[in-house]
């Protein structure tokens, strides 16, 4: 209406900019490239929380040891199992120990990731052979890898081929089961879009389903050690040769012969600083380097 003023009302100053304060929030959540943690806060937040519970555990045993809540031969002190340590460290034995399990442990390892690898790809991409053999993967994923000694040594006889074999056991369906998981999390958008350009086969599956599924692989994929070093000490305890040399599993076996309680809690140690060493050096960097990648993990 003519001479009617403009009703629209102008922009007050105390308005927050939105696209500002969205900016604003993902700068809180930045990390400059530059910024290193200080050694202070590493040694704070890393490394005092594991060693204060070591220490722990080191004092409630010793109390338990004074206190004589059991014998001395069924419950050593911290001291002799130290003794037993010790022992093995000058005999030149101990290394030979943690090797002969390792380098079987990651061997296995890598042939379960090279075989579960591709099968996960299959049954996750072929419903037939998901059908097929989906169930079984799932069944052969539950039963305990002991299991599988018995037969391996029959079938294969005391030697590493039945040690490699029962990891694969155990292992594979882990790896395989993870990736199929992975790949039912990637949302078909992906898929379609792999494919508009021109991803089909081969390309689809290196570049837009492995890279999508890598949180659900990476999960089996640890999943799939623990189930392969599991297996690996179950073999070494049941199966005794001289062939096979002695491993944790066999030093564990070897401790309950000698009724040693004190080398059964070291063979115990050592199978476990290995486990925790193996995700801490491969598997955790592994995670966070995924997780930062896809902005799930903002370091502090």
């Amino acid at each position: 209406m003519a001479g009617t003023e403009s009703t629209t009302t102008p922009p007050r100053a105390d308005v927050p900019d939105l696209a500002g304060l969205e900016a604003g929030l993902d700068a809180l959540d930045t990390v400059p490239a530059d910024r290193r943690t200080p050694l202070r806060e590493t040694l704070a937040r890393k490394v005092l929380p594991p060693v204060s519970a070591v220490a722990l555990v080191l004092v409630v045993w010793q109390v338990l040891v004074w206190a004589r809540v059991a014998p001395e031969y069924k419950l050593p002190s911290p001291s002799a199992v130290w003794d037993e340590l010790s022992t093995a460290w000058l005999e030149g034995t101990l290394l030979d120990y943690v090797w002969t399990s390792v380098s079987r442990g990651l061997l296995g390892f890598l042939l379960a990731l090279v075989i579960g690898t591709p099968l996960g790809l299959l049954v996750a991409r072929v419903r037939f052979v998901r059908a097929a053999i989906g169930p079984i993967l799932s069944g052969l994923q539950s039963l305990p890898s002991v299991a599988w000694v018995p037969p391996a040594v029959i079938w294969l006889g005391l030697n590493d081929r039945m040690m490699y074999a029962v990891i694969l056991l155990g292992a594979v369906p882990s790896i395989a089961n993870g990736l199929v998981s992975g790949i039912d999390q990637i949302p078909p958008l992906f898929l379609r879009a792999g494919r508009t350009l021109g991803a089909t086969g081969l390309r689809e599956s290196w570049h837009i389903v492995l890279p999508g599924a890598l949180p659900g692989y990476l999960a089996g994929l640890k999943q799939g050690w623990a189930f392969s070093w599991r297996s690996l000490m179950a073999a070494e305890i049941i199966a005794s040769s001289p062939d096979l040399g002695v491993g944790l599993g066999q030093l564990l076996e070897n401790g309950r012969n000698n009724s040693s309680m004190a080398q059964v809690f070291l063979a115990i140690l050592l199978i476990l600083i290995v486990g925790i060493a193996i995700d801490l050096l491969i598997f955790s960097p592994l995670e966070r380097r995924v997780l930062r990648g896809r902005g799930l993990l903002v370091s502090r």
